[in-house]
């Protein structure tokens, strides 16, 4: 969950008056309050996928005057939209939570010429998916994993700022690796092979680190009074979901090859490996893979995002613009009160206030 202080939490569970805000920046800035023309929003909404190739995109409705230059503001040639929805105390305060930096995609406009633009735009790691190498590249068994990181961003960013959790300065690659064409891949490729999440934050930082401990949730959604659950349905499938992982190392040259498996192996989960539910295996190869400890934590944490997916409940709530997909949080639905926990997969959050959060989780407490 984003930063923001104990008033917010106690406020967003009551009756409060969200404001939100947006501004068109240029030359790719970090943080939480960046230079910028601030833009009207009429409508609009921003949604995370904890899964997706780039974690978070926007839609967003605006008053303005259609571009008529590669110049003009709200034009698709690399300037950015960041945006913030926060509460207005009523005291003269406000309280801003980020949601990130979108690069605009597309402009439109239904009703020319006097019409609203409607702007779409994806979070920056669409850059690295976008810039492709032109021709491939070769790393050394000694560069680093930061390193490689800081290559790669480097060269589709000026000013790249990136946060690593763990010293990547100290972990080489061990063999010599080839990127070929997709940047974007061979990265997201080396953080599951050191059990790591990769994704744009809200400060519009690259981020490569554990994700979060499912056992700590950070948020109840709940009913009555105080309550910010408006509704919730749920789904039973097996569509996706796995309960073995086995994650494999090929390096290249002439290093062994290793090997290793994550089980689903909680009798009381509905995917229990050794269950009525029956084994579906997932394979992971990969030549960054150089021992049978990495190898088990990559299938771990693979394992971890699907860990009870079967069992997935989609509810509205009352906005908390701190959450983010990752968080696990608490979710009271039934009747008698049971507190499920639960891990955010997607979150879509509205600009304006007509309209709540939507989310999908998955239950992940079945031991």
């Amino acid at each position: 969950m984003r930063p923001v202080s104990e008033r917010f939490l106690a406020t967003v569970r009551g009756s409060h008056q969200m404001t939100a805000r947006a501004r068109i920046v240029s030359g790719e800035p970090v943080g939480v309050d960046p230079d910028g023309v601030e833009i009207p929003i009429v409508d609009g909404t921003v949604r995370f996928d904890l899964n997706g190739e780039v974690r978070a995109t926007l839609d967003l409705t605006t008053h303005g005057r259609w571009p008529t230059s590669p110049d003009d503001a709200l034009t698709p040639y690399g300037d950015e939209v960041f945006v913030e929805r926060g509460i207005d105390y009523g005291d003269g305060t406000r309280e801003w939570v980020s949601q990130g930096y979108y690069r605009i995609y597309t402009s439109e406009q239904q009703d020319a010429p006097k019409g609203t633009i409607r702007i779409t735009g994806r979070d920056r790691a669409s850059k690295l998916v976008d810039d492709r190498l032109l021709s491939p590249y070769q790393f050394s068994a000694s560069a680093s994993v930061a390193g490689v990181v800081d290559y790669l961003v480097g060269e589709t960013f000026a000013d790249p700022y990136i946060y690593f959790d763990w010293q990547a300065d100290d972990e080489t690659l061990g063999t010599d690796h080839i990127v070929e064409r997709d940047r974007w891949k061979f990265l997201r490729e080396l953080a599951t092979a050191y059990a790591k999440d990769l994704y744009y934050d809200y400060r519009g930082y690259l981020v490569m680190a554990d994700p979060l401990d499912p056992g700590d949730p950070v948020f109840s959604v709940n009913r009555g009074p105080r309550g910010v659950l408006t509704s919730a349905s749920r789904t039973l499938t097996r569509d996706g979901v796995y309960n073995v992982v086995v994650a494999e190392g090929e390096p290249v040259g002439e290093a062994p090859p290793v090997r290793g498996i994550a089980y689903d192996a909680v009798p009381s989960s509905p995917t229990y490996w050794r269950g009525k539910f029956g084994r579906v295996p997932r394979f992971f190869t990969s030549s960054f893979l150089k021992t049978e400890d990495q190898c088990v934590a990559a299938a771990r944490k693979m394992l971890a995002d699907v860990t009870g997916l079967p069992y997935v409940v989609n509810f509205g709530m009352v906005p908390n613009p701190a959450l983010e997909v990752g968080d696990p949080v608490e979710v009271v639905y039934e009747a008698d009160g049971t507190v499920r926990t639960h891990v955010i997969d997607t979150l879509t959050l509205p600009l304006v206030a007509s309209s709540p959060v939507t989310a999908t989780t998955r239950r992940i407490d079945f031991e």
